[in-house]
């Protein structure tokens, strides 16, 4: 009776975005170390979208249920067979600013858990904003709205998300946790003296103007010139510029990060392009060596951020924002009202005083694990409810931790 089956829904294990990996092996971690405190053993079952990569979690208890529209039923029932369910969205797929197909899956499935009696905990992740601008996007944030107040808890990982869900389903107190992945393990790397390495993740989502490839991320900068400068701008001055690579795997798919890379090693030969990583804690081992990192994917840089390396993140989104904005980091180049010229300003400027930023790096740690013990808070009194009740899917308090 101390075993207990929890769901991780909309993870990954092999998924070629490290950043879904991340969160993946970051909440296993988290859940290892409550469960451990509680004499409980944990078995999980990954619930998340059909990738086809190489699985870079081989515990023996971790198993991995793919989704498929054609096997939509069967995930359903996998989901009512579990003890509870930690529903992380993706990271930042609650939301209707993505296809509605998309945002659909990702409410329904949290409907399935609902019905099925399964206590749901939505992880910590990016909520909203739920712009409502389609009849189906309307009808699914109602929807939205109701598993949020039937969950038994809603962990967020940024201010911004905080203040969306307060205003989207009045009543509700969200708890103000942090990105999972600054509990991804990690080796650190060896420092290489006199090196000046500085890691450039180029977003081949961005590069290529996005999915559509008409910058329907609204960016107020031109990706391909920033990017094109900035990395002109460091080979003048010297510094070992080393392109790495966090959305791997789908060469056929504006996604990926290596085409693009290759196209610059090849376009710049001086410039060293990192091979793609096993596995989301190699990618975090790497960047711990750097000097400096500039990307646009949010996973490599919180891998910098968490171990203590000057980051300077491109966004595209507020999630960017509102994470980093909620450490009280502001090195990072805004989604919107920043020009090209003034973006590349900004990130010379800012590489140009790596002291200036591991301080503001190392302040906003210290905030990090108070957050991070919020969201094990949750998670022990779930588990304790679970354990207690076998059957009764009564849900945790959502109100046990409060948000600042």
């Amino acid at each position: 009776m101390n075993t207990v089956q929890i769901g991780l829904l909309w993870h990954s294990d092999r998924s070629g975005n490290l950043g879904v990996g991340a969160l993946t092996v970051g909440n296993i971690a988290l859940v290892r170390g409550v469960a451990a405190e509680l004499g409980l053993t944990p078995r999980f079952v990954i619930l998340g979208f059909n990738d086809v990569g190489v699985p870079y979690v081989d515990d023996p208890d971790v198993r991995f249920e793919p989704f498929d529209v054609r096997s939509a039923w069967r995930f359903v029932r996998s989901i009512g067979r579990l003890d509870c369910i930690l529903d992380i969205g993706a990271g930042d797929s609650f939301t209707d600013i993505y296809p509605v197909k998309r945002f659909a899956w990702i409410v329904l499935s949290k409907v399935a858990a609902i019905v099925q009696r399964v206590p749901l905990v939505l992880s910590p992740q990016t909520i909203g904003p739920f712009l409502g601008d389609t009849t189906a996007k309307r009808l699914l944030g109602r929807i939205a709205f109701w598993t949020m107040r039937r969950a038994g808890a809603v962990v967020v990982r940024d201010d911004r998300s905080r203040d969306a869900v307060r205003a989207a389903v009045p009543g509700i107190t969200p708890v103000y946790g942090v990105d999972v992945a600054f509990a991804l393990p990690w080796t650190p790397a060896a420092a290489v003296p006199g090196a000046r390495r500085i890691g450039l993740n180029v977003s081949g989502l961005l590069w290529r103007g996005g999915y559509t490839g008409r910058n329907e991320f609204n960016l107020g900068y031109d990706y391909r010139t920033l990017m094109t400068e900035v990395i002109e701008a460091l080979v003048a001055e010297g510094r070992t510029v080393e392109l790495i690579c966090h959305v791997n795997g789908y060469t056929a798919s504006p996604d990926s990060d290596g085409p693009v890379a290759d196209e610059l090693a090849a376009r710049y030969p001086g410039l060293v392009r990192i091979p793609d990583f096993a596995s989301p804690s190699a990618a975090k081992s790497h960047i711990s060596g750097l000097d400096a990192l500039v990307a646009a994917r949010m996973h490599a840089c919180i891998a910098a951020f968490s171990s203590g390396v000057p980051v300077v993140p491109i966004s595209y989104s507020r999630k960017f924002e509102g994470l980093f904005g909620s450490l009280g980091y502001s090195r990072v180049v805004p989604w919107t009202g920043m020009g090209t010229d003034a973006a590349v300003a900004f990130v010379r400027d800012a590489l140009a005083q790596p002291d200036a930023l591991r301080r503001e790096v190392a302040a906003g740690l210290t905030q990090v694990g108070t957050r991070l013990d919020a969201y094990r808070t949750v998670l022990r009194t779930l588990l304790r409810d679970v354990t207690s009740a076998r059957g009764d899917a009564r849900p945790p308090d959502a109100t046990a931790v409060a948000a600042p």
